[in-house]
């Protein structure tokens, strides 16, 4: 059982994981002492303080840390269906973390790939 989670606050992303649009995240700053590679992780999306949805278990597949300005827009795309330019996530990122966010700022990439049950047969997506 995992002990660690990637959380999610915006109910739309539920939506983007389980259908597997979203395999990244990219997170500011550098969180590299506390995700690794390999890593198993459950993946939650709910309200920060309150109730919780566990969406998937998933392994780590890649971490990066580099500036927001060096992402390239593939990065983006995983993370958010929706962007795909550096400006737009610094925009997302500064609403998200209540401050201003721009090009020069650290981010991890966090890429992940769902772990399936090959007992479970039932699928859902």
């Amino acid at each position: 059982m995992p002990t660690f989670a990637l959380n999610f606050y915006n109910p739309a992303v539920a939506d983007q994981l389980r259908t597997h649009r979203k395999t990244a995240t990219i997170r500011l700053g550098d969180k590299s002492a506390k995700y690794r590679k390999g890593m198993i992780v459950t993946i939650l999306c709910g309200a920060r303080f309150g109730q919780r949805e566990r969406i998937f278990d998933a392994v780590i597949d890649k971490m990066e840390v580099k500036r927001l300005g060096d992402l390239s827009p593939r990065e983006i795309e995983h993370d958010n269906p929706e962007l795909r330019r550096t400006d737009e996530l610094a925009h997302f990122l500064s609403q998200l973390y209540n401050r201003d966010v721009g090009e020069d700022d650290i981010v991890t990439v966090i890429r992940f790939s769902r772990i399936v049950d090959p007992g479970n047969t039932r699928f859902t997506v």
